[in-house]
């Protein structure tokens, strides 16, 4: 079998014109050199050097095989620089599922730095709760997805990277506003109002779930419209929402942000062990080096 070592001896002995000058060029032995092309040439059936006292020079085969050496040569060389242009993420697609606001916190951090990072790669964003985006990873439609909780989906791997506080989205003109912290028992009583997409419907069973330990079973309106008009929602008094600590950047007249003490909503990132996305684990390694970082500080 013709090895690639094979042409590349071949090429620098007729470039040289001579095994020894080539061999010194490899930096390996000129009996190397010989050898390897003297298989080559029994491989192909045909002598493609005249061998003297001055080197070699190339008989009429191996001038013929010449061109299509340099030709073979330059077209691997070509396709390693494009494969390792991937591998360095150069170029490329990434596409992510999320489930937190970009407007602020560490998901928005991680992707301005990648992004200063690797420019040539191209990133899709897709909104989505945690089950679709897990479908889509299991797929491969989907890269990876970050987020809420800390829980192992099979087939995937999960990374808890970072946290973020729980608040309460108030009216300006709400009785609570003036409470610098809300505790669970403050919004008993109070009725919500959630998106129909993702996340309202994660956050209704959220506050269904924390209100139903103090005894009371919350009223949640379902509204068809998107994050952003829901907090509009808020401001004209449409009752109150939840949201995660990366949103409370977005400031809108007539809405306050309060924490709820001690509700802390972990995010993870998950992806499929099958992927081999360069441009994706590039994207997970430096997020795992910022989640270090961070928790250091």
């Amino acid at each position: 079998m013709i090895e690639l070592r094979h042409i590349r001896y071949f090429v620098a002995a007729s470039e040289h014109g001579s095994f020894r000058k080539a061999a010194h060029a490899l930096g390996i032995r000129e009996s190397a050199v010989s050898r390897r092309i003297r298989d080559l040439e029994d491989e192909l059936g045909a002598s493609l050097f005249h061998r003297h006292n001055g080197g070699v020079s190339l008989t009429q085969a191996g001038q013929h095989f010449l061109l299509r050496a340099r030709k073979a040569l330059r077209q691997i060389g070509e396709g390693a620089r494009d494969v390792a242009a991937i591998g360095r993420c150069e170029d490329g697609r990434v596409k992510i599922g999320i489930f937190s606001s970009l407007a602020s916190g560490f998901l928005s951090d991680l992707l301005r730095v990648y992004d200063q990072n690797h420019a040539g790669v191209r990133i899709e964003f897709v909104d989505g709760n945690p089950a679709e985006h897990v479908s889509a990873i299991r797929q491969l439609r989907l890269d990876v997805a970050f987020i809420t909780g800390t829980s192992g989906w099979s087939e995937c791997e999960t990374d808890h990277l970072w946290s973020e506080r729980v608040f309460a989205v108030l009216p300006g003109s709400h009785p609570l506003a003036d409470k610098v912290e809300l505790d669970w028992s403050d919004l008993a009583g109070e009725t919500f109002i959630v998106s129909d997409t993702a996340p309202g419907p994660e956050i209704h069973d959220y506050l269904v779930q924390r209100l139903a330990d103090l005894g009371y079973h919350p009223e949640v309106h379902p509204q068809h419209v998107g994050r952003d008009n829901l907090l509009s929602l808020v401001a004209v008094g449409r009752r109150l929402t939840l949201t995660s600590e990366a949103t409370t950047v977005t400031h809108l007249p007539g809405i306050v942000y309060r924490p709820i003490t001690k509700e802390i909503l972990p995010f993870s990132a998950v992806w499929s062990p099958r992927n081999d996305n360069p441009a994706c684990r590039r994207l997970l390694s430096l997020a795992r080096s910022m989640a270090r970082s961070s928790k250091v500080v």
